[in-house]
C-alpha cells in the first residue's frame, strides 16, 4: 500500500476503464422547405460540433445542417435553409 493509502493506480483512478460511449449515426430531421421528414447520417467521429450544407434528399434543396453530439452520444441536429443561417 502507498502513502496515500492506495494500492494500485486504477485504485486512484476509481475505475480500471471508462465507460464507453457509443454514438448515434442517424437523426430525424424535418426539411424546412419541403417539410417532409428525412433521415440524415450523422458522423460521430466528426467532432463535438459540426457544421455543414447538405441537400434534402426529397425536395433537393440546400440546408444548413448544425450537430452538436452530446456526451452521451446523442446528436442533437438543426436543419435550416442557407437565408436563415
Amino acid at each position: 500500500m502507498s502513502a496515500f493509502g492506495l494500492d494500485t493506480f486504477e485504485d486512484w483512478m476509481g475505475e480500471e476503464d471508462p465507460p464507453a460511449v457509443e454514438y448515434e449515426d442517424v437523426a430525424w430531421v424535418s426539411c424546412p422547405y419541403c417539410g417532409e421528414s428525412v433521415e440524415l447520417q450523422v458522423d460521430p467521429t466528426g467532432g463535438s460540433y459540426q457544421e455543414y450544407v447538405e441537400d434534402c434528399e426529397i425536395c433537393c434543396r440546400p440546408w444548413s445542417v448544425r450537430v452538436a453530439m452530446s456526451g452521451s452520444g446523442h446528436p442533437h441536429v438543426t436543419v435550416l435553409t442557407l437565408d436563415e443561417q
